[in-house]
């Protein structure tokens, strides 16, 4: 893996893991729905401004290579924002019923997931990724279990959650060699943000007070968590094998209780320290390239 997709990978790690506090606190004045639809829709139109900027002078290219190209960004873009959508929904409605540690816990079982998953696409998984996996899932569990862990509908939500985002960075990886990365991202999001407007509108009852209330949250999670994030992630992702994207981007986990311990001064367990280790020492195992070749990519 290049360090730029690397550097990538773990700073959109590192913005959704410290977006969860923004998160938690527009949770406090919108419903689920509400909350993802509008961030989304912020998403979408602050990554507007880059698509100009990086498209100028490029309007009149090879014309039949931009037909393919179009029409995989707007496959690509919404079979993105659907799963996003779905996920996102999922998660939020997930956290009503389970505690947020155990919520983080299940939805990053995507690290085994997607090479489950990959094996039936035919990635080349190796033992180093698949060693990589068993550790990082042991130090996710020393991280956000602290209580006897017990099933719970919450749990099943998650749950559902973490097997849909699995299928979001497979097609993630399907689409990113192929289309603009900014331009997936966006149309991602304003599909997102279109199709959470009639649940939002029928099964809550979204008021402007609130989303002024909470506008510092929304624009966080909008501009930072989505409009940022997702788009490195998409970027980052380019020729890069799923399983190790995914394990790179389970750092979530510690980044968000590493912010709470640097920012809100909450108190950082010896439990908390061994899974961040684990953690740590997982991803630094999957980044050893292998003796034979450093060509394995895809």
């Amino acid at each position: 893996m290049r360090p730029k997709n690397a550097c990538m990978l773990l700073l959109t790690a590192f913005i959704w893991g410290t977006a969860f506090v923004a998160q938690s606190v527009g949770m406090d004045y919108l419903e689920p729905f509400t909350f993802n639809g509008v961030r989304c829709l912020i998403g979408a139109i602050a990554l507007l401004p880059c698509i100009w900027f990086f498209n100028r002078g490029k309007e009149k290219e090879n014309k039949v290579n931009d037909k393919n190209a179009k029409r995989d960004l707007i496959k690509g873009g919404i079979a993105c924002g659907i799963l996003l959508f779905a996920a996102s929904s999922l998660q939020q409605i997930g956290l009503v019923y389970t505690a947020a540690g155990k919520a983080g816990f299940i939805t990053a079982f995507y690290i085994v997931l997607v090479p489950v998953f990959g094996i039936f696409l035919h990635k080349n998984i190796g033992w180093k990724v698949w060693t990589a996996v068993a550790i990082a899932l042991a130090g996710l569990y020393f991280l956000c279990i602290t209580e006897t862990f017990t099933i719970g509908v919450g749990d099943i939500y998650v749950f559902l959650c973490a097997l849909i985002f699995s299928v979001h960075i497979l097609v993630v990886d399907h689409y990113a060699p192929k289309v603009d990365g900014v331009k997936l991202s966006c149309i991602q999001f304003l599909v997102a943000g279109i199709v959470s407007i009639p649940f939002m509108l029928i099964l809550e009852s979204p008021k402007m007070g609130n989303m002024m209330t909470s506008w510092f949250p929304l624009i966080y999670a909008g501009v930072f968590s989505c409009g940022i994030a997702y788009t490195l992630q998409i970027l980052g992702q380019k020729n890069v094998n799923p399983a190790i994207a995914s394990l790179i981007l389970s750092l979530e986990s510690c980044f968000s209780v590493l912010s709470g311990w640097v920012i809100l001064g909450e108190r950082l367990s010896a439990r908390e320290t061994i899974g961040c280790i684990m953690m740590f020492a997982a991803i630094i195992l999957a980044q050893i390239p292998d003796k034979k070749s450093s060509a394995d990519t895809n």
